[in-house]
């Protein structure tokens, strides 16, 4: 939290009921690769809170008075503008994110893809049903209908890693639900979710809808247990998230928490370039800090040295790299401090017995990226989530053993499976305990209108934005004597 301002950055405001605020308090952003300041964002305080808080309760039953028509003009609103900035977006999330450009690229056309989808959804999702109601006698001459209604002012935290992206999952299905909401971006990329909020403020979303309030994590506890939010909706690591449901009171909570997804290559497999292409990008894009990037390699006994030597042969020329180049796969991790407990947990590895194929150096939070081998499967690098530049290599014997030690994580996100056999797919998608089998590719494939979430301390619930529409509503019964 700082306060002295360098030359060369951009001041930017926070958001509360819709309007653009400076509070005089400053978070300031570094570039994530040259570690100068970026930017400085107004940081709210708790008379801030409240007055979000107020404003979303207020707006409640105008927000959910929106026809779908005015949900539609508001989210394509966004698209076309998203569009028309779409260079400026790109450039906020190399300097706040450290995320290659490619990648970040990639952020934005997701970023106006999952407005599309929502401002789709809007005019496509049934909102509600004829219920029979005569099961028994006594129910004769009754009948039933249900629709969907917003369930009110919801509060959204959203993580560092995707701040476009991550954040539209939340914002657009509120919009699209018709709840009012309080947003808190991750303190390390706040600039993204300010440039939304920018955006929302030109739309006729109803005065008071939206906050985006970037404030110390302290004060935000609020957005956790204040029972006049009725929904909470977090995306971040498991202990931050288990521990908010614990204390969110009567709200409904999701959760999105990651994981250490696995990939589990049978030996009908082709090992082609396009394959383990696909594993680095998985494994390393945007230095691992993907809540499905790719952990774990699982392949089978008969083809494992084949793999492994073409996978250390192409990952001997991989370098962490400048952001800003077209051609860098991975930059820097998001601080140092994330860097330096990876490598902790590397030599913790080592020591314990795990060969380093290739990589591990790090110099301030560029790590390279890095392959083991015989790996005690109680270390945390492998049953923790290392969000970084790490992949772990593995044999197994047979299609069952693989599965089971997949399963044998404490988190449940996505797992990708190669075979051509429809048996073992359907075998995986049987037997897996996670929330997505991704069948021949890797399990960071994600399609922003897949209900995507995972099992076990990997969350609770679904995002995707038919799924996250339907957890910002709630059924209401009418009954009718006829």
């Amino acid at each position: 939290m700082g306060s002295t301002a360098a030359q060369h950055h951009q001041d930017y405001s926070l958001y509360v009921a819709g309007q653009p605020v400076q509070t005089g308090e400053w978070l300031e952003v570094k570039h994530k690769y040259s570690q100068e300041l970026y930017a400085r964002v107004a940081l709210a305080d708790a008379e801030t809170l409240e007055k979000a808080i107020q404003s979303a309760t207020q707006a409640e039953a105008e927000m959910a008075a929106l026809e779908p028509f005015q949900k539609q003009k508001i989210l394509l609103h966004c698209v076309k503008r998203f569009n028309e900035i779409r260079e400026e977006l790109t450039e906020i999330l190399i300097a706040e994110g450290g995320k290659p450009r490619k990648a970040a690229s990639a952020e934005v056309e997701r970023l106006i893809n999952t407005f599309q989808i929502a401002a789709d959804a809007v005019t496509q999702m049934d909102q509600g049903r004829i219920l029979p109601l005569a099961v028994t006698a006594a129910a004769s001459g009754y009948q039933g209908m249900v629709k969907q209604v917003p369930i009110g002012a919801v509060s959204l935290i959203s993580p560092f890693n995707f701040p476009l992206n991550l954040t539209a999952h939340k914002i657009a299905p509120a919009i699209a639900a018709g709840c009012p909401f309080v947003l808190k971006p991750a303190s390390l990329t706040p600039v993204s979710a300010l440039k939304i909020a920018e955006i929302l403020a030109e739309t006729d979303l109803p005065k008071n809808a939206f906050s985006v309030l970037p404030c110390p994590r302290d004060l935000a506890d609020v957005l956790v247990t204040d029972d006049r939010f009725k929904l909470l909706s977090f995306t971040g690591s498991d202990v931050v998230g288990w521990d908010m449901k614990a204390r969110a009171g009567r709200k409904k909570v999701t959760l999105e928490l990651g994981g250490n997804a696995a990939v589990m290559i049978e030996p009908d497999t082709e090992l082609s370039e396009q394959l383990i292409d696909r594993l680095i990008g998985g494994a390393y894009g945007h230095a691992g800090q993907v809540c499905i990037s790719v952990q774990r390699i699982l392949v089978h006994q008969d083809i494992f040295e084949e793999l492994k030597d073409k996978l250390v042969q192409k990952l001997q020329n991989l370098k962490a790299g400048d952001p800003n180049l077209e051609t860098t796969l991975l930059g820097p991790m998001i601080k140092e401090a994330e860097a330096k407990r990876l490598h902790r947990w590397m030599e913790d590895a080592v020591a314990q017995g795990a060969h380093v194929l290739t990589g591990g150096e790090v110099k301030g939070a560029m790590f390279e990226p890095i392959l083991l081998e015989k790996v005690d499967h109680q270390l945390e690098i492998y049953r923790n989530e290392v969000f970084g530049p790490v992949a772990i290599i593995e044999a197994y014997s047979d299609f069952e053993s693989g599965i089971a030690c997949i399963n044998s994580s404490r988190f449940g996100l996505q797992a990708g499976i190669y075979t051509q056999n429809l048996q073992k797919m359907m075998y995986a998608w049987d037997h897996l305990h996670v929330g997505g089998v991704i069948i021949n590719d890797i399990p960071s494939f994600r399609v922003d209108n897949m209900p995507y979430g995972g099992v076990k301390d990997s969350g609770l619930g679904r995002e995707g934005i038919q799924s996250a529409i339907r957890d910002m509503q709630e059924e209401r019964m009418l009954v009718i004597k006829c």
